[in-house]
Order: structure tokens, then sequence, then C-alpha cells
């Protein structure tokens, strides 16, 4: 009779602990699917703690214009490093300023100008990807944060990294002659 009950115990504890991880799963994707409604839409989240909210006046703003905003570069060995500048534009009325960009992992890094970019004038941003331990389809993307409307704008790089052969690769440590 024991071994009955600590067995159905033990089943139903599982069964909970199971409803739990399932439960969990789906906080996460909603929290997912929220944020992803958050970056996609171009209204401005007001925190609870703000007395009065108002739309930011245009004539306070940057605009990007980007010549491109995705770069293919193709097919390259791993180990290979791809460089590409993406130039924009102020389209606005205010200086750009760019005041942070972050890459997608630690293959990517990126550069960009630094001064505000007055209205009308040209910036870049440079991206470098390097290939080393990557292989396959690949697509690193850069996230920039700036004084524009909406203020995360996102660049991507995109291509296939063929892999090294295993047998081709240099030996390890000092060579004894």
């Amino acid at each position: 009779m024991k071994i009955k009950f600590l067995s159905v115990l033990a089943v139903v504890a599982l069964l909970g602990a199971c409803n739990q991880k399932d439960d969990q799963a789906d906080k996460i994707k909603a929290l997912e699917e929220k944020i992803a409604q958050l970056e996609n839409s171009n209204t401005a989240v007001t925190p609870v703690n703000v007395q009065t909210a108002s739309t930011a006046d245009p004539s306070s703003m940057g605009a990007f214009e980007f010549q491109e905003m995705e770069y293919d570069f193709g097919t390259i060995n791993e180990g290979q490093v791809v460089e590409h500048i993406f130039n924009f534009t102020n389209n606005g009325q205010a200086p750009l300023v760019i005041s942070n960009i972050t890459a997608s992992c630690g293959c990517t890094s990126p550069d960009w100008t630094k001064s505000p970019v007055n209205p009308g004038e040209s910036g870049f941003v440079k991206v470098v990807f390097n290939s080393t331990a990557k292989s396959g389809s690949q697509a690193p993307t850069v996230t920039i944060q700036a004084n524009t409307n909406p203020t995360v704008t996102r660049l991507r790089m995109k291509g296939s990294v063929t892999p090294k052969l295993a047998g081709a690769a240099a030996p390890a440590g000092p060579l004894k002659r």
C-alpha cells in the first residue's frame, strides 16, 4: 500500500514539474512576442512614473537614409574577415547622433561616425565580420540606437562560410626539426 501511494505521489510530482516547465515556456514565448511587437511598432512606450507625455518634435530628430540595409558577402572560406561600410545621409531636421551600436555576436564588430551628422550630411557604419570558427549560413546584425524615429535601426550582413577541411589544419604546438 505504501509503495503504491509513493509511486502515485511521484507521478503527481513529475506531472506538476512538467506543467511548471510548460507554463514557464508559455510565459517566455508571450514576453518574446510582446518585445517583437514593441520593436516593430512606431509608438513610444511611456514609463509609468512619467507625469506628462508628448510626442517627439520632428525638428529635434535625425533621420537615417541608408543606401542599403543589408549586404550579401556571398560565399567565403572559414577564417576570412569581411568588412563593409554602410553609408547613410541624415534626412532629418536635427543633427543625427548615434548613441550606441551593438553587434549580434562576438564575431562582428562595428565602428561608426562618432560626431553628430548635420542634416543633409553623410556618415557611416562599418561592420567587420570574422568567420573564424563559423560555418554554413551566417547573418550577423548590428543594432543602432540614435535620435531617430524609430530609435532602433538594424543593419545586416549575410552569406555562407565554407568550413575548413579537418585534415588541412595546421599542426598544434612547436615542431621538432
